[in-house]
C-alpha cells in the first residue's frame, strides 16, 4: 500500500479532470488559479504573472474570449488587432497600433490627441472630420503634408494665383471667412471700389509674396488710361478711387492755358474733345473760328483786342499798337473796310494811301502814290 500512496500523481487534473468546467482548455496547471480552499474561487494575477496587464473592459472578459487553446502552450499577440480585427471600423486605414488612440476602457472614447502627438493641431471644422478623411493610407507611416493646398487645392477658388499659404487669409473656422487686412498687412490700402474687387483682379501671378506688384494706378490702369500716356503715370493728381470720373480735380492754371473769364465755367469737353488734352491747340480760333466776324481778316491773334470775359468786351489802341494812326476819315471806319483778305499769321497792311484808295485817284497816277503832300485824311476832296 506505501508504495501506492507515493505513486499517486500530485496534479491536480489527476484527480478532478471531471470538475475541470474548461474542459481542459487551460492545461494541467489548475493551481495557477485555483486553490485548495475554494476551487471556484479564481486566483490568477494575469498582471502579474504574464506581460498583458488587464485593465479596463479586459477585466471583465472571461479567460476562454481571448484563449481559445492550451492556456500555457499558448502564445497569444498582444496587439489590439490581434484580438479586434473584426472591431475595427478603420478597416486597416490607420494600421495596427490601436492603442495610439483607444483604451481598455472604452473602445467608443478616442484618447489620441491630435495637437500633442502631432505637429497639427485640429481646430474648427477639422475637429469634426473623420480619419479617413485626410489619412488616406497607414496613418503611422503615412507622411501626410501640412500645408493647407495639400488638401484643398480643388477648393482654391484663386487657382493658385495666390500662392500655396491659405492661411495668411482663410482659418479652419470656415473656408468662406477671410482674416486678411490688405490694409495692414500690405503697403496697399484698399479703399473705396478697390475694397469691393476679387483678389484674382490684381493678383494674377502664382504666388502673391513674390509678384511684386506695383502701387501706381499706372500698374494695373495703364490700358485704362484714356490720355494715352500723355498725363503721365500720377493719375491720383487728377484721379481718386472712388471712381475714374467721380471728383476729377485738375488745376488748369498750371498748365500753358489758365482758365479765366469764361473758360472758367465752361466744360471739359467743350475744348477737349478727346482725352488726348495735350493735342488741343491754344489759339483762340482753334475753338472761335465760327465767332470771328471778321471771317480771318485780323488773324488768329483775337487777343489782341478780346479777352475771355465776352467777344464784347474788346479793346484796341489801332494809334498806340500799330505804325498806321487812325485820324479824320479813318477814325469811323470797321475794321473790315480796310483788312478784308484773310490774314494766316500776322497782320501786314501797305500804309501807302494808294493801296486802299487807288480807285478814289482822279488823276490816274499822274502824281504818284503819296497822296498825303496834297490830300488830308479829313476828307478826299479837302486839298491842303
Amino acid at each position: 500500500m506505501g508504495e501506492s500512496y507515493k505513486a499517486t500523481p500530485t496534479k491536480c487534473a489527476s484527480c478532478h479532470r471531471l470538475d475541470d468546467a474548461h474542459g481542459g482548455r487551460y492545461g494541467d496547471k489548475c493551481e495557477s488559479c485555483h486553490s485548495t480552499k475554494e476551487w471556484k474561487e479564481a486566483a490568477f494575477d494575469h498582471t502579474k504573472k504574464t506581460s498583458f496587464p488587464l485593465t479596463g473592459k479586459h477585466e471583465a472578459v472571461r479567460c476562454d474570449a481571448c484563449h481559445t487553446g492550451d492556456l500555457y502552450k499558448q502564445n497569444l499577440a498582444k496587439a489590439c488587432v490581434s484580438c479586434h480585427r473584426t472591431d475595427d471600423e478603420h478597416k486597416g486605414r490607420n494600421g495596427e497600433k490601436c492603442e495610439s488612440c483607444h483604451t481598455a476602457q472604452d473602445w467608443r472614447k478616442v484618447g489620441f490627441d491630435h495637437g500633442k502627438d502631432t505637429k497639427f493641431a485640429l481646430k474648427g471644422k477639422h475637429t469634426r472630420l473623420k480619419c479617413q478623411d485626410c489619412h488616406q493610407g497607414d496613418v503611422y507611416t503615412e507622411k501626410l503634408d501640412k500645408v493647407c493646398i495639400a488638401c484643398h487645392r480643388i477648393d482654391d477658388v484663386h487657382k493658385g494665383s495666390l500662392g500655396p499659404k491659405c492661411a495668411t487669409c482663410h482659418t479652419p473656422d470656415d473656408w468662406k471667412k477671410t482674416a486678411f487686412d490688405h490694409s495692414k498687412d500690405t503697403d496697399f490700402p484698399l479703399k473705396e471700389r478697390h475694397t469691393k474687387l476679387a483678389c484674382k483682379a490684381c493678383h494674377k501671378g502664382p504666388d502673391p509674396k513674390t509678384e511684386n506688384l506695383g502701387t501706381g494706378c499706372n500698374d494695373c490702369h495703364k490700358k485704362d488710361d484714356v490720355h494715352k500716356g500723355q498725363e503721365g503715370e500720377t493719375c491720383e493728381n487728377c484721379h481718386n478711387v472712388r471712381g475714374w470720373g467721380e471728383g476729377v480735380f485738375f488745376d488748369h492754371d498750371l498748365t500753358r492755358f489758365p482758365l479765366v473769364g469764361l473758360h472758367a465755367t465752361t466744360p471739359c469737353e467743350e475744348c477737349h474733345l478727346t482725352p488726348a488734352y495735350k493735342d488741343t491747340d491754344t489759339a483762340c480760333a482753334s475753338c472761335h473760328r465760327p465767332d470771328d466776324v471778321h471771317k480771318g481778316g485780323l488773324g488768329p491773334k483775337c487777343a489782341l483786342c478780346h479777352n475771355p470775359n465776352g467777344w464784347a468786351f474788346w479793346q484796341f489802341d489801332h494809334n498806340t499798337q500799330t505804325d498806321y494812326r487812325l485820324d479824320g476819315g479813318h477814325q469811323g471806319l470797321v475794321c473790315r473796310a480796310c483788312h478784308k483778305d484773310l490774314v494766316k499769321n500776322e497782320i501786314s497792311l501797305p500804309t501807302a494811301c494808294v493801296s486802299c484808295h487807288r480807285r478814289d485817284d482822279v488823276h490816274r497816277g499822274r502824281f504818284g502814290n503819296r497822296c498825303e503832300r496834297c490830300h488830308v485824311t479829313d476828307s478826299f476832296t479837302r486839298i491842303k
